[in-house]
Parts: structure tokens; sequence; C-alpha cells
């Protein structure tokens, strides 16, 4: 389905909502993973930063700070209805400003993903992003959205999170206007709606970077949660992650998951697209994305946690965690995160899609309003 884009009007926000079972009884609360909102009230580059924790009546809570619109902790109830932190994240701010941070649980933009050589050409015009992932651009460039200050705004349920970007910054053409609004509600839903409108032609393609293990943060592995994609092809990549046009599809590969397995089954399978990747990092092509079906569907069976994912997006990027070391023990609690003990399941416009005619395109004019929805669900 292509992007939709509306002239410049009041809108409503489109939702990207995660949703919970309904319980009968508050759940327990586990306070080790509590983050102390102190070690969040800072300023950087002249503006507040703060911790803002979401609470709805059934005593779920979601806490975001508004440095690069990251969710910080995310309370899910089990099977025995305890509360589980489901996402990893940091006990104080300034560690998400740390060299090399690998953008847990933030808003990403302009640009989600990977841009080849960090070039594309808009109107006759070619334009060299910040390459910060070798010779490409990723998750925006150096100064992308991730470590941002945005505007915040809590009324109760609901975060709304502002920022302009300064046309030319990271190399983007444009004065691009953002929006997104976090509302946590009473039937344990997380909904996430995004808006961007632009004063020059420009390129948009925003996503939220949340790394999951349903086991619990600082799990060991992700390689036990069972995963499905409704998906026929992967838009491969080359040896630096870049899609090469073409759509393969997964039929007979490590990449098929239509049938849910566990992560682990064909990980390690002897295939070039495993070897570029070190495991999973690829773009799904979802078989729909009418926001009613769910695309993906991911379980833990330690926990009994289920996360089924919606979208109107044409891709999903599934990432394995691979590049998590586990050297060092900031995590929360002091934890270490190891190698694959999360994952990414990113709702997206291709990689790459400026360099791909064939692609959807991720262009956005000015008078036109800049729209997505995703939904990741739960229950148990």
């Amino acid at each position: 389905m292509k992007r939709i884009f509306l002239k410049t009007l009041p809108i409503a926000a489109f939702c990207l909502t995660i949703a919970f079972s309904s319980c009968n009884s508050k759940p327990e609360q586990n306070k080790t993973t509590q983050t102390d909102t102190a070690k969040y009230n800072t300023t950087i580059a002249g503006k507040s930063v703060s911790l803002y924790t979401l609470t709805n009546k059934n005593g779920l809570s979601v806490s975001i700070t508004n440095l690069g619109g990251r969710v910080v902790s995310f309370m899910v109830p089990d099977k025995d209805g305890k509360l589980t932190d489901v996402v990893l994240g940091y006990d104080s701010v300034g560690t998400y400003l740390k060299k090399g941070e690998p953008f847990f649980g933030a808003l990403i933009g302009r640009y989600g993903n990977r841009i080849g050589k960090g070039k594309f050409t808009l109107d006759g015009k070619e334009y060299q992003l910040q390459l910060n992932d070798g010779v490409n651009t990723l998750h925006g460039g150096t100064d992308g959205f991730y470590n941002k200050v945005w505007d915040a705004k809590q009324d109760g349920q609901k975060l709304e999170l502002s920022y302009v970007s300064a046309d030319g910054e990271a190399g983007y053409p444009g004065k691009l206007d953002v929006k997104v609004v976090y509302t946590l509600t009473d039937d344990n839903g997380l909904q996430i709606d995004y808006t961007a409108t632009t004063d020059k032609t420009t390129i948009v393609n925003l996503t939220n970077h949340a790394y999951f293990n349903l086991n619990g943060e600082g799990n060991a592995t992700i390689l036990d949660h069972e995963l499905m994609i409704a998906a026929d092809a992967i838009t491969p990549v080359d040896s630096t992650l870049i899609p090469t046009g073409e759509l393969l599809p997964v039929k007979g590969t490590a990449f098929d998951f239509n049938v849910a397995k566990t992560i682990g089954k064909d990980i390690d399978k002897q295939e070039e697209q495993l070897k570029f990747g070190k495991g999973y990092d690829h773009n799904f092509a979802l078989k729909t994305n009418d926001g009613k079906t769910p695309i993906a569907s991911l379980k833990s069976t330690v926990t009994g946690i289920k996360m089924e994912v919606y979208t109107t997006e044409p891709g999903l990027q599934f990432y394995s965690g691979n590049f998590l070391t586990g050297q060092t023990k900031d995590g929360k609690g002091g934890k270490a995160y190891a190698y694959r003990s999360a994952l990414c399941l990113e709702t997206q416009h291709f990689p790459d899609a400026p360099n791909h005619a064939n692609f959807d395109s991720t262009v956005l004019k000015p008078g036109e309003t800049y729209k997505t929805s995703t939904t990741y669900k739960f229950s148990k």
C-alpha cells in the first residue's frame, strides 16, 4: 500500500497501539525494574529533560523520556499477572548519550534504517548525509532524532512530543515539523501517533526502535521466542546491509516465518543473507498493511506473553540483536545486554527507498502531511 499524504489540515493523528488483555485484579508490581525518575531530570543543550510515566487504572505503566522520545520501561502482565518489563533501557538518561549506543527505545528519524553511502537525489539535486554505519547512513545519521530533546507536554495518560528539524539538519532538506503522541489507555494500550509536515521536498521514514525480550529485559536470549511474519519476500542486501533493489522469496529459506517457529531454529544456517546480517537484520515485504491484520506475532513460552504487530507500513525490519555485546553492565539494574538478548520489529518503508524507484516512495512535499500507524498488541 502506498503511503497516503493529505493536504495540510488539522487531522487526527494515526495510532500505534500496544494493547494488553485485561486483568480482573491489579497485577503484581515488580519493583526491581522501576526507573528512578530523578536520574532523568537534567538539562541538555539548554533544554529540560525528564522521565514521564503514564499509568492507567489497572496499574500498568510506561516510562518515556523526552530525550529521543525513548521508551525506557514497559510493564506487561505475564501469565501469572506479574508485571514484567519487556523493553531494554538504562537507569539514567546520560547512558543514552554514550558513543555507539544502540538506539534503545528511540524515535527514529528523519529516515529509519539505512541509506546507501548516505546519498539520495531529489528534484535533480544530490544530498549527502552523515555517515555513521561504515560507508552508509543509519537511522538519520549522527544527528538523528534519537538524541534530540523534544518539547513535551503531559496531560494525564497522554504525552505529546514535538520537534522541529531545521532545513539542512543532518544533511536533509526542508524544515520538518514532527509531532508524536503517546497515550496509555484504560484498556491497557500504548498508542503512538506520528505526523509531520515540511516546507521543502524531503524524505521521511519514522519508526520506533524498541528492543523486546518477552522473557523480561536482561534475560539472556530471544532465540526461544516463537515468531511469525506474514511476508512472502525480503529485500536482500549486500555485504554492507544495503538493499539490492530486488525481492527474494522466503520460501525454502531461513527467512520463512509464515508459520511460527523459534527464532533460533534457522538463525545459524549457512545462507548468504544470514552471513551478511550476522543473523536476522532484514526488511520483510509484508503481505498486507491494512492496519487491521496482524503481520507478525511474537511469543514467550517462559512468561506466556504474546505480542502481535499491525501496521500501515509496507515493510518490517526484523533485527535479532546481533550487534549487542554484553561487554558492559549499564543496562537497567546493572544488567549486561548480551548478544541476541533482544529483538526489534520496526515497521517502515523500505531501507534505501530514495535510491530504488521500484520501492514505495518516502518523499514528502510541502502541503502534504506524513502519517503512519503501527500496533503492538500484547496478550497472554
